[in-house]
């Protein structure tokens, strides 16, 4: 019988500036008396990868330039905050009330250049993505793989909204041995008719499916293995999901 299993790593402490992450995953799996097992595919929330890498930020240490004091007024948002996203982007696409969407440094588009308050310890605390993600997964995974002598993928996960859909889902961010597409173009369905652009992006399905035990309130589950999947590949960084603006049909 097929089967996917999520499997939530339960009791992981807060996660501190210089934590090494892999290292507490699988003392955590150990205690749950869980073995990682080859194919393992570890999807882990980006506060707590954010969180072992320093990316994390006072807004009373920030001083709003010109722009950015313009910018909060059109926003409505703090120009601190403002000022942060600035510099955490590359352009912006969109200001409006309420909101400020951007295109950040890791090349994804999104509001506030995935700056968020949440899961923040601290009035004025704010949580910024990983530098690179992609790279982050790579040494998260190759410090497991070190540790349990299995061959394992990484995906980093993040919430985010989607054009002209309700709600949030999580994406891949971030990636690390894991195949990143399920290419269907060129192959016959069941009644033979070859399908041109079937072309599904499987890390960002992953990364949706374990937020399922994730959660995005008090659950305390910032990592989970999805295991019963064979799509551990060669290494492909999850920057390859962000569409080249060439290709943007909606602005």
């Amino acid at each position: 019988m097929k089967e996917i299993r999520i499997i939530a790593i339960e009791g992981i402490p807060e996660i501190k500036p210089n934590d090494d992450v892999a290292n507490i995953l699988i003392k955590s799996l150990e205690e749950q008396g869980i073995k990682v097992e080859d194919n393992d595919i570890f999807v882990i929330a980006q506060k707590i990868v954010s969180k072992s890498e320093g990316r994390i930020v006072n807004l009373k240490d920030i001083k709003p330039s010109l722009k950015a004091i313009e910018i909060s007024k059109l926003c409505n948002k703090d120009p601190e905050f403002v000022e942060l996203v600035l510099k955490e982007s590359e352009k912006v696409i969109k200001i409006a009330p309420g909101h400020l969407i951007v295109k950040n440094k890791q090349g994804i588009v999104c509001a506030n250049a995935g700056i968020d308050k949440s899961n923040a310890e601290g009035e004025d605390v704010v949580i910024l993505l990983p530098l690179d993600p992609d790279a982050s997964a790579m040494k998260i995974r190759r410090r497991i793989q070190s540790l349990t002598g299995k061959k394992v993928g990484v995906i980093i996960s993040d919430t985010y909204g989607r054009p002209l859909r309700e709600g949030q889902i999580n994406f891949a961010i971030g990636a690390s041995g894991v195949s990143l597409f399920r290419d269907y173009r060129g192959k016959k369905d069941r009644y033979g008719y070859i399908l041109h652009v079937k072309n599904i992006a499987q890390a960002d399905e992953i990364a949706s499916a374990a937020e399922l035990l994730i959660g995005q309130a008090d659950e305390s589950i910032p990592a989970v293995i999805i295991r019963g999947l064979r799509v551990i590949d060669e290494d492909q960084p999850a920057k390859l999901l962000n569409m080249h603006e060439e290709k943007w049909l909606f602005k």
